[in-house]
C-alpha cells in the first residue's frame, strides 16, 4: 500500500496544499520554521500532513496577502480575526491594515520610467521611496518585488538589456550611498560579504549588507568573483564571524552547492556561512552546514538567531 493511500482523513499533503492555496512549498516550510504556523502532522514516512482547519486558514492568509497585507502580521491572527479582517477589507474597499509594500501603481511608475530610459526620474523615484520607507523597508517592500518585476518585464520584451542594467546601476549606487552614511558599526557579528568566482551579480549582496548594517552588524564587502582561498585568507586575517554569499538565478545551482561545500572545508568551524539567492531556492536540505536565507526579510531572523546563540 502506498504512503499516500494511508494518509489520515481530512489532511492534505504539502503538494496538495500548494495547489489548493497558491502558497509555495518553500513558503510553507519557512513559515513553519519561523512562525510555528502551519503546524503539520507527520506521516510515518515523514511527509507533512496539513489538517483541514490549517488549510482553511492558509487560504484566508493568501487572500489577504493578495490584498497587500504582510504575512508576518497575518500569521499571528486567528481564523476568526482573519475572517473579520477580510470582511472589513471588502466593505471599505481597502485593507484594514495598511500594507507596508509599495502600491502597485508606484511600482508601475518606476517601471514606466525605466521603460522610457528616464535615468533622472528613476533615480528620483527610487530615492523618494528610500526616504519614505527607510532602508530596511525599502529593501524588503520596494526592491525585492521590483527586482522580480524588472526581470519579468525584460522576459516579456518590455525593456531591453540596457534598461535592466540602468535599473541595477541606479539601485546599486543608491544602496551604497545609504550604507555609507550609516554610523560605523561595532556590534557583532563581523560579516564578510562576497560573491563566488563566476558570480558577477552584486545587487543581492548589497541588499543583504543593507539589512545587516541597519541592525548594527559590522559588515565588510569584498565585492564579486572572489576566489575561495582569498575569502578564507580575509576571514582569518580579519577575524570574521560570518561569511555571506549571494547566488543569482544566473548561477548554476549545482555549482553553488559545490562552492558552499568547498568553502565550508576551507573555513574555521566557528565561522558561519550564510547564503541566499534564487540559485539556492528549495535547497535547504542540501545545505545542512549553511544558514540559508530565503526571502530578504529572513536576513533579520538569521541575524537574531546568531546573536541568540552567542549569549
Amino acid at each position: 500500500m502506498s504512503a499516500r493511500s494511508t494518509l489520515p482523513p481530512a489532511t492534505m499533503s504539502i503538494a496538495a496544499v500548494e495547489r489548493d492555496t497558491g502558497l509555495g512549498k518553500d513558503t510553507l516550510r519557512v513559515w513553519e520554521r519561523r512562525y510555528a504556523f502551519p503546524a503539520p502532522l507527520r506521516h510515518t514516512s515523514g511527509e507533512r500532513l496539513y489538517p483541514a482547519d490549517q488549510v482553511d486558514k492558509l487560504r484566508l492568509i493568501k487572500r489577504l496577502m493578495d490584498q497587500g497585507h504582510r504575512p508576518g502580521k497575518l500569521l499571528a491572527l486567528s481564523s476568526v480575526d482573519l475572517l473579520a479582517l477580510g470582511t472589513q477589507s471588502t466593505q471599505s474597499g481597502q485593507p484594514a491594515l495598511a500594507p507596508s509594500t509599495p502600491a502597485a501603481e508606484n511600482r508601475q511608475v518606476i517601471l514606466s520610467l525605466l521603460a522610457n530610459s528616464d535615468s533622472e526620474g528613476l533615480r528620483g523615484a527610487l530615492g523618494q521611496a528610500l526616504m519614505r520607507q527607510g532602508l530596511q523597508r525599502f529593501v524588503i517592500d520596494t526592491l525585492a518585488p521590483l527586482n522580480i518585476e524588472v526581470g519579468e518585464a525584460w522576459m516579456r520584451g518590455e525593456i531591453g538589456v540596457h534598461q535592466e542594467h540602468l535599473y541595477t546601476e541606479q539601485v546599486q549606487n543608491l544602496l551604497r550611498g545609504a550604507i555609507n552614511v550609516l554610523p560605523r558599526a561595532r556590534a557583532l557579528p563581523r560579516v564578510l560579504l562576497a560573491t563566488a568566482p563566476e558570480e558577477e551579480h552584486v545587487l543581492g549582496l548589497l541588499m543583504v549588507e543593507a539589512m545587516l548594517a541597519s541592525e548594527g552588524a559590522d559588515c565588510v564587502s569584498l565585492g564579486t568573483q572572489m576566489p575561495l582561498h582569498e575569502i578564507r585568507d580575509a576571514v582569518v586575517a580579519g577575524h570574521y564571524d560570518v561569511v555571506a554569499l549571494s547566488f543569482s538565478a544566473a548561477f548554476a545551482t549545482r555549482r553553488a552547492l559545490t562552492v558552499l561545500r568547498e568553502l565550508r572545508a576551507l573555513l574555521p568551524a566557528k565561522v558561519d556561512i550564510w547564503a541566499g539567492g534564487r540559485a539556492l531556492q528549495g535547497k535547504a536540505k542540501q545545505l545542512t552546514e549553511t544558514r540559508l536565507i530565503g526571502p530578504i526579510d529572513e536576513v533579520l531572523a538569521v541575524l537574531q538567531a546568531w546573536r541568540d546563540e552567542q549569549r
